[in-house]
């Protein structure tokens, strides 16, 4: 038997590259949390067989690039970065086994992850539908019927408007400012017997 036909064991520290595909996500400031990290990791270790954008094969962990752009950059949604740490917590005195604590963490990130993305398979595009519509029509009522309305009533107000601003000046702002003048003069001084 050749030594070209032999298997060859190769042996990779998964750990290491691991670890570095984290730090690299996580030093993106603002668009990755902890968990959105492993989650990227995940997505991108089942991909790293495919082509990448440039048609390139991925073949090093510095060739990854990040999958899931900032898909909320106004913060819109600040209040949902919950992480396990912000719903179960125990005190220094009260404590799990360590395995009990990390295989917890595991399947509520990995629930959490989960559940939302089948959630959202089912109803992104129907609410995404009818939020679209919901807004179209919105805005064309706005466009089309309530600022017409509110232009129409302004110009046929118009007269309104400088009646009612005479009447301030003329009836109302010298009485306030006669009220204002008499309180003006009031004077209290606090002595202690």
């Amino acid at each position: 038997m050749d030594d070209r036909d032999s298997p060859v064991e190769t042996r990779i520290d998964l750990e290491c590259i691991e670890q570095q595909l984290r730090t690299e996500l996580w030093e993106q400031p603002g668009v990755y949390s902890a968990a959105e990290a492993d989650t990227a990791l995940e997505e991108q270790s089942e991909g790293q067989g495919e082509e990448g954008p440039d048609g390139d094969a991925a073949s090093s962990p510095s060739s990854i690039q990040p999958l899931v752009k900032d898909r909320d950059p106004k913060g819109v949604n600040k209040c949902l970065k919950v992480n396990f740490e912000d719903v179960i917590a125990e005190p220094p005195s009260v404590r799990s086994f360590d395995k009990v604590w990390l295989g917890s963490h595991a399947t509520f990130e990995v629930s959490r992850l989960w559940f939302y993305r089948l959630i959202s398979l089912l109803l992104a595009v129907p609410v995404s539908l009818i939020a679209g519509i919901l807004f179209a029509i919105l805005s064309c009522l706005h466009i089309w019927l309530i600022m017409p309305c509110v232009q129409l009533t302004l110009i046929n107000m118009h007269w309104i408007k400088v009646v009612w601003g005479s009447v301030l000046d003329i009836a109302i702002a010298p009485l306030f400012s006669s009220v204002g003048k008499c309180c003006g003069a009031i004077n209290i001084h606090l002595a202690k017997d």
